[in-house]
């Protein structure tokens, strides 16, 4: 059986709308286990959990879907259908810059709607919106808690939904009514993600180059020098294989002062270790989400410092870019609050927060003009013409989805 996950499947929506808890019952794993998260009961990183798809061929459709080894229903053995990484991003509003950075490494996702609120709430109308604007195609719609709500309010939302999505990336999709508190119709769930987000053709003999979206040191303190290991890095791997033993390049990388002038430098190290869906491997291909050991002082990977990198071969990754020009496609309106306003034109000097991959900076704009802008970055990116980001605007308190932009040069 292949060790790797074959997609990335992003669960996004509403805060408190029960994204969690659905990774929980889909995988047996509880994503949420910052601190923070424990004592605030929402998510505030990324959570990543690997899924084995099973099905049992005694058994109708759709009980013969799950992700037990041994079928609940009849007892059989059940046969592996694939590998899937998901990746839970929170829900407050706070924190739309990390389900940006998330999205940019979904080959699909699944919006949970609560049942228990009316439909669309602010968050479920800025993530549904966040999907089209990075290019997520495959999306399906969770409703969620329907066991916390009468019938006919569960039908009632049901026509909600069907409405809200009407003009977007979700209209037309299917509409799976469930309850992950109680594990009610997760087989169908499983059955149309089966259906509905297939595995994307990645190939394996390019270069490869993967999106960073987490670093951080496995030592604890008190560690003995001679024990030390080295800093890991996680992501996505969106094309090439990567071997133990392999050297790697890792861009925009640290900053460093010479002859007074400060500028970037890439990291080199070479890769001591492997690893996806929680087993160690001697290389990876594209797909999941995997883990890189590296011969890397841990101190430059801690508490997530390199998110937003990408890694690759040396000399194969594109530049490190601190000034762009981008062509912009703006929405109509500002999503994500309760009163919505027009979006106005991007003006030159002011702060737009940028999210490039699984990085996120501030732009100020240099310069204006129709739908094209200048901007400077706060933090360089590692940036290729023609790539897509996402583009939000201070909107009083808080950061706001305002559209996207294409690099151009």
């Amino acid at each position: 059986m292949k060790v790797q996950s074959e997609v990335n499947i992003g669960l996004v929506g509403h805060v408190d709308h029960g994204k969690t808890t659905l990774t929980k019952a889909l995988s047996g794993i509880w994503t949420d286990t910052h601190s923070e998260e424990a004592k605030r009961g929402i998510s505030i990183r990324l959570g990543y959990a690997d899924i084995t798809f099973r099905r049992c061929n005694e058994c109708p459709s759709p009980q013969c879907y799950t992700t037990k080894e041994t079928c609940e229903h009849c007892g059989s053995k059940t046969d592996v259908l694939r590998k899937v990484s998901f990746v839970d991003s929170p829900g407050h509003e706070t924190l739309m810059a990390t389900m940006l950075s998330g999205a940019a490494i979904m080959d699909g996702a699944i919006l949970v709607i609560g049942a228990n609120e009316p439909c669309p709430q602010p968050q479920t109308k800025e993530h549904l919106m966040a999907l089209d604007v990075i290019g997520v195609q495959n999306v399906i719609v969770v409703q969620n808690k329907i066991d916390t709500v009468p019938k006919q309010k569960a039908i009632e939302n049901y026509h909600e939904i069907k409405e809200f999505v009407k003009g977007t990336c979700a209209e037309g999709v299917p509409i799976i009514p469930i309850s992950a508190q109680q594990g009610a119709n997760i087989d169908v769930l499983i059955k149309t993600i089966q259906k509905f987000i297939k595995t994307p053709r990645r190939s394996v003999r390019k270069n490869p180059k993967l999106f960073v979206a987490r670093s951080f040191d496995i030592n604890k303190p008190g560690t003995h020098p001679n024990k030390i290991k080295g800093g890991i890095i996680g992501g996505s791997l969106v094309q090439g294989k990567f071997r133990l033993g392999d050297e790697i390049e890792i861009k925009p990388g640290i900053q460093v002062k010479r002859k007074g002038k400060s500028e970037w430098v890439s990291l080199i190290s070479t890769i001591t270790g492997l690893e996806a869906a929680d087993e160690f491997v001697e290389d990876v291909g594209p797909g999941g989400l995997i883990g890189i050991a590296l011969l890397l002082d841990p101190a430059l990977t801690k508490a997530d410092s390199l998110s937003g990198s990408i890694a690759g071969k040396p000399g194969t990754l594109p530049p490190t870019i601190q000034e762009f020009t981008m062509k912009t496609n703006l929405l109509d309106r500002v999503v994500g609050t309760k009163n919505e306003t027009e979006v106005e034109p991007i003006h030159s000097s002011e702060n737009l927060m940028i999210n490039v991959g699984t990085s996120t900076t501030i732009g100020l704009v240099t310069s204006a003009r129709n739908n094209e802008v200048d901007v400077k970055l706060k933090l360089p990116v590692c940036a290729e013409e023609g790539q897509r980001v996402a583009l939000s605007r201070r909107v009083g308190a808080r950061w706001r989805l305002i559209g996207y932009g294409i690099i151009k040069s």
